[in-house]
């Protein structure tokens, strides 16, 4: 079975360690979008405890694959919430379908169907992430970090989503190369999203 290794372990517990700080502080707010973003926050916290207790095997299982699917559809939708909001109904339902279908072509193993809608979904997720903090009116200096944070889970997300399909993002991204960088994408990616929501929440 293909473990973390112990610099991987220690990564992943970092970015656990962010994605639980970063939790509290969103619930302390309670805002509408707080909520969004905690499911996401969340879910990369117990994704990351799964991943130093079973390996990164299970990231093509079913479950995994849907579950880790809340990660990008919490913190895209926060920020549609938060910043966007003459967009942010039809981008919940477009995303809530995306999600739906996911499930369920994980689940009954509807082939066509996930090679569809798990490449699509990460891409739409991912690119709210990116470029809405770029974007986003009256938004807080430094909150872009929070794209950049979007930027790297939107790689990772990506060439994982190909890799559930059968075939490597690129040609490059196989499986040996995305599980040795994973926990670096990870680690890199939370410390962006703290310090972009860092300065969201010292606004607001």
């Amino acid at each position: 079975m293909n473990h973390p290794n112990t610099i991987d372990i220690i990564l992943l517990l970092l970015t656990g360690l962010v994605a639980l700080y970063l939790s509290v502080q969103f619930f302390k707010r309670k805002k509408l979008y707080d909520w969004y973003y905690i499911l996401g926050f969340v879910v990369l916290l117990v994704a990351g405890v799964l991943l130093i207790l079973q390996g990164y095997e299970i990231l093509g299982t079913p479950f995994v694959l849907t579950v880790s699917s809340l990660i990008p559809l919490g913190i895209s939708m926060g920020i549609a919430e938060e910043y966007f909001p003459g967009i942010k109904k039809p981008f919940k339902w477009f995303l809530g379908i995306g999600f739906v279908l996911i499930a369920l072509s994980s689940y009954f193993e509807w082939t066509l169907v996930r090679k569809i809608s798990v490449p699509l979904f990460h891409s739409v997720a991912g690119l709210m992430i990116f470029l809405g903090p770029i974007m986003a009116k009256g938004a807080p200096k430094g909150f872009f970090w929070v794209g950049i944070g979007g930027l790297l889970i939107g790689i990772g997300g990506i060439a994982l989503a190909f890799l559930t399909i059968g075939q490597p993002l690129l040609g490059i991204f196989t499986a040996a190369l995305v599980f040795n960088i994973l926990s670096l994408i990870l680690v890199l990616m939370a410390f962006s999203f703290l310090y972009g929501f860092q300065k969201d929440l010292a606004q607001k």
